[in-house]
């Protein structure tokens, strides 16, 4: 296999774990809080699987952001 495909199979595989990181993560308050309607809200920080889901979404769209770059720069 040359590394064309091994890029092309990686970011298929990691396009679908951040599809289903974004989507296991816990929902807000609703499309109502975008339009001011949120009162009561209480910031508060991530614990537990709610941190580790965001970690993990952050850094499977940086790679998907690096293989992408990559298979750009191979490509031309």
């Amino acid at each position: 296999m040359d590394l064309g495909k091994v890029l092309n199979i990686a970011l298929v595989v990691v396009s679908v774990l951040l599809i289903g990181a974004v989507l296991l993560q816990q929902r807000g308050s609703g499309i109502g809080s975008m339009f001011g309607g949120g009162g009561g809200e209480v910031y508060r920080s991530k614990r537990g699987a709610e941190k580790f889901l965001f970690n993990m979404t952050v850094l499977l769209g940086v790679l998907l952001a690096a293989i992408a770059i990559a298979l750009a720069i191979l490509k031309s």
